[in-house]
């Protein structure tokens, strides 16, 4: 499902009329997704979305009109290659590199979304953007397909990144899996020491209890004074006085 339809679910279990999340997850995808519920919401715009973290599998020879497994038309065999060849490629990926937005992408055009023109088979016609590779490494090769692991920045997509790498080895490609394991700071190994639950929407899928203090980039103030607590609580602004040695 669609990260949407995972939130309505959401507020309707948690009987929520306010919520969102941090960022979207393609409908094939897994992985994290940091959700929001009531004021807390007014708190995403602030959270760290500079880098994300994915594994993904590539399967080579699969072509696809949405760069996934949801719109393959065709699977070709594709030649098999040396291990040192696919990590020279990604050596040469890290860093930035421009691309262009899969055209089955919530990208906006003219006020309405890239993938809904698709569907309508309209043209699309999205601008080149660049996005930064933090970190690319390779996983596992099991010809056709080709597991890694990448880091980039918020709002690259890895489907466009797997179709540069398709385009680099001179081969049809796309995404067979992808999971996303870190964003906002916020990893699924960093999961591991927080509160677990587990919540029921026809799946049970694993819940855990953020504390937004502890997400949130932003040192802490110890309140000195119940005039200054009534300040922040009432959110009027407040001076800071830092004392000089």
């Amino acid at each position: 499902m669609s990260s949407n339809a995972f939130l309505n679910k959401l507020k309707k279990h948690f009987n929520c009329q306010k919520a969102g999340f941090s960022g979207t997850l393609d409908p094939f995808a897994k992985g994290l997704l940091v959700v929001a519920f009531g004021g807390h919401t007014k708190l995403l715009p602030f959270l760290d979305k500079a880098k994300k973290t994915y594994r993904a599998t590539l399967w080579l020879g699969a072509k696809s009109k949405t760069l996934d497994i949801e719109g393959i038309s065709n699977v070709n065999i594709a030649p098999r290659f040396p291990i040192s060849a696919i990590e020279n490629l990604f050596s040469s990926l890290v860093g930035k590199i421009s691309y262009t937005p899969p055209t089955f992408s919530a990208k906006k055009i003219n006020g309405k979304r890239a993938y809904q023109l698709a569907r309508e088979g309209k043209e699309v016609r999205l601008k080149k953007c660049v996005m930064d590779i933090f970190t690319l490494k390779i996983l596992h090769y099991t010809h056709p397909f080709l597991h890694f692991e990448v880091t980039l920045s918020g709002g690259g997509f890895v489907r466009s990144l797997g179709e540069i790498i398709a385009n680099r080895l001179g081969v049809d490609a796309c995404l067979s899996s992808l999971e996303r394991i870190a964003e906002c700071g916020i990893s699924l190994a960093y999961m591991q020491g927080v509160g677990k639950d587990s919540i029921d929407l026809g799946v049970k899928y694993p819940l855990y209890h953020l504390d937004s203090v502890q997400i949130l980039p932003f040192e802490t103030l110890e309140v000195q004074s119940e005039e200054f607590e009534n300040a922040v609580f009432n959110g009027r602004k407040v001076l800071l006085l830092t004392q000089k040695c």
